[in-house]
């Protein structure tokens, strides 16, 4: 499996930063994506006795495993991080491709695919650097006031031992005084950027944890892990259930007959070894009563995803059973919502993953979900710049009945906030009353006049006659159904090959990691020639030159690229961006020990670029100096004055050299180097000689 391999922290600011400055983009975010906030809403809400200014977040998956994926959610709106889970076992191997958006999703990744210690440092580097952003005084970053707090939820797993092993604890302990780790951050910092280093950077990252247990952990072990997390490690902590808990004849029901997804397939093992409603009832009853006698946090998320046969044909073969989600998983965790409320009131806080989009993240809020969460909706077409539209439909939604709070809008949004003051018992001819409903009415100020103690009865309130409502609604929504899923995006029956596609650039925002990037050169024609030593010379033959017929071309960085196979659904050709394109490695070692794939490593040098190069796995190496040239091979070494290489070239080999695979890799050197555009390769090779 790929491994990922995390940026150096002073160089992803150099990059960072540069990219900003020379493009007006972040990790390929354009400033027009940003989410800066709206003077006219307060989207403030509260998280385990934390503030956030806003309830949206990313759930705990590929938008939250590395730090430019933190920063690329928090520059889309995001303050609720959902940290990727990270567990004990963090040397995973995880068949690709793992991830299927055609139309609604389908996954098998599950894990951090990081070092438990890295995931700690990428956590702390994504906190640091959205700090820097903060505090730039860079026009595009200016905040509304008050849309600045951010809060980190970490995501732990699987089992109580995997949890109870030192590694884990000592990870979460960083996590709850990152101090150390900080201060090393600290020093790492750019002399050009030295006016961050004094920064108050948050060093308490973390004392919330969601716990993500695997499909079938037994209910005891759960209740353990949470007991554990509360009652000796102190923090506040959240459940994730899964949606078996449905039960297979309700889950199906929903699937097969509501929704229409006849060709999804559950397994009866899916029901059979996960949690019943019935126990988790019981989980909830005593971990609430621990959390109450502990005076921490404690809530349920709905849900984790659900457990389908692969059988779409897209996934990595072998592996029977993947995980769904999108669409058809926000009905059926929606339900779990509404039987969760009809059990237990507003008592407990509810965060929420499972089909989150623009379309129904207003429904959420309305419904007083805390953080609502998101992760398929940004793996489309996009990417992370598809979160504006989140706030564009909830503002207009909230500005319509003239809300301007969360608060506000939970009451106002359904008009169910009538009924709901009426079913508090008060008497309807008291002035309390009164003031409240003419208030809602005629729109002024709820919270003004139901004041504190009322106002929470009365959101609580609200927010169960919201839920009915909702559930009810989007289980009815043809957009939920098979039939309203969409179509997979379009092939046009072309195959990517190394040069050339059709430039759409669609592969960019939906790597999750900003794996893809463009790159770009004025050279149009790559000469195709080889060269024969004969009688103490070379002898030359040339065939038609490559054209490269685009505006540019679409490299990969491999570090950051991880085989998901995201890229490949979206695009419109076959093959697959993260396959087709050229690869660059971001270290020589790895470079050198990945063998299986063709690919490049550049580095810049004092007095010139080193370039290396594998196709179909023969290597080669071209190394470029003050106009002079050193192209070798296994067999051979030749030098020559690129200006005048015919009349220049020397050098010895056992036979014919294609100097076709020298002009490839100078042809890419150059449009790496000098393409307009911030690229990673390019920041890093600069980097190991001081250059910018």
């Amino acid at each position: 499996m790929p491994d990922l391999i995390p940026y150096p922290f002073s160089t992803l600011i150099e990059h960072m930063f540069d990219d900003l400055e020379r493009n007006r983009t972040i990790f390929h975010l354009p400033e027009s994506k940003f989410v800066r906030g709206d003077p006219e809403l307060d989207l403030t809400v509260d998280f385990q006795g934390q503030k956030a200014s806003s309830p949206l977040g990313p759930a705990a998956g590929p938008q939250t495993q590395m730090a430019q994926n933190i920063v690329l959610s928090w520059l889309g709106g995001c303050r609720i991080m959902e940290l990727k889970t990270v567990q004990i076992l963090d040397e995973l191997h995880i068949p690709r491709p793992c991830i299927d958006v055609h139309t609604i999703g389908l996954n098998a990744e599950w894990s951090q695919e990081l070092k438990l210690e890295e995931s700690l440092e990428e956590y702390v580097k994504g906190a640091m650097l959205i700090e820097m952003l903060r505090s730039s005084d860079s026009a595009p970053l200016a905040q509304v006031a008050g849309f600045d707090d951010v809060i980190y939820d970490m995501s732990v797993g699987y089992d109580v031992h995997g949890i109870q092993s030192h590694r884990v604890l000592e990870f979460i302990r960083l996590m709850q005084d990152a101090g150390e780790v900080v201060d090393r951050l600290r020093k790492q910092i750019p002399d050009r950027f030295k006016h961050f280093r004094d920064l108050d950077y948050p060093t308490r990252l973390s004392d919330t944890i969601t716990l993500s247990t695997f499909h079938g952990c037994p209910p005891d072990e759960i209740e353990r892990i949470m007991d554990f997390l509360m009652r000796e490690l102190g923090v506040h902590a959240i459940v994730k259930f899964n949606p078996m808990l449905l039960g297979p004849e309700k889950a199906r029901h929903l699937l097969h007959d509501t929704l229409g997804y006849r060709n999804i397939h559950m397994p009866d093992s899916a029901f059979e070894r996960d949690t019943s409603w019935e126990k988790a009832v019981e989980i909830v009853t005593r971990l609430g009563e621990t959390a109450a006698e502990l005076g921490v946090g404690f809530g349920a998320k709905f849900s984790n995803t659900m457990i389908v046969e692969n059988t779409r044909g897209f996934l990595a073969p072998g592996v029977d059973e993947v995980y769904l989600s999108g669409q058809p998983l926000h009905i059926l965790a929606m339900h779990l919502v509404r039987r969760f409320r009809r059990t237990f009131g507003d008592h407990y806080p509810i965060s929420f993953a499972a089909g989150i989009d623009r379309n129904n993240f207003p429904d959420a809020v309305a419904l007083g979900l805390v953080p609502i969460t998101v992760c398929t909706d940004l793996l489309r077409k996009g990417g992370y710049g598809r979160l504006k539209s989140y706030y564009r439909e909830l503002g207009r939604r909230m500005k319509e009945v003239s809300a301007t709070t969360i608060d506000e809008f939970i009451i106002r949004g359904y008009g169910n906030g009538v009924v709901a003051l009426e079913s508090l018992g008060l008497e309807q001819r008291d002035r309390e009353f009164e003031r409240c409903r003419s208030a809602l009415l005629a729109g002024d100020n709820i919270a003004a006049a139901a004041g504190a103690d009322l106002l929470k009865r009365w959101l609580s309130a609200t927010e169960l006659l919201n839920t009915e409502t909702y559930v009810e609604r989007a289980t009815a929504d043809p957009y939920y159904s098979e039939a309203g899923s969409g179509r997979s995006p379009k092939k046009i029956g072309s195959h990517l090959e190394l040069f050339d596609c059709v430039t759409c650039d669609i592969c960019i925002p939906v790597c999750p990691n900003d794996a893809n990037f463009t790159l770009g050169s004025d050279q149009r024609e790559i000469e195709v020639a080889k060269v024969t030593p004969r009688d103490g010379g070379w002898e030359w033959s040339r065939s038609t030159p490559i054209r490269l017929e685009q505006r540019h071309q679409i490299g990969n960085f491999v570090d950051f690229c991880n085989d998901c196979g995201n890229c490949d659904i979206f695009c419109p050709e076959d093959g697959g961006p993260y396959v087709m394109k050229p690869r660059f490695f971001g270290q020589e070692a790895r470079w050198r020990q990945s063998r299986h794939l063709d690919g490049f490593y550049l580095e810049c040098r004092e007095d010139g670029e080193r370039m290396l190069g594998r196709f179909a796995g023969v290597e080669y190496s071209m190394e470029v100096s003050s106009g002079h040239c050193t192209f070798s091979g296994s067999e051979f070494s030749v030098e020559f004055d690129p200006a005048d290489p015919e009349g220049s070239l020397e050098g010895k080999a056992a036979g014919e050299v294609d100097l076709t695979y020298c002009n490839i890799m100078d042809y890419l050197r150059r449009a790496i180097l000098e393409s307009p555009e911030v690229n990673f390769v390019a920041t890093l090779a600069r980097s190991r000689v001081g250059k910018r």
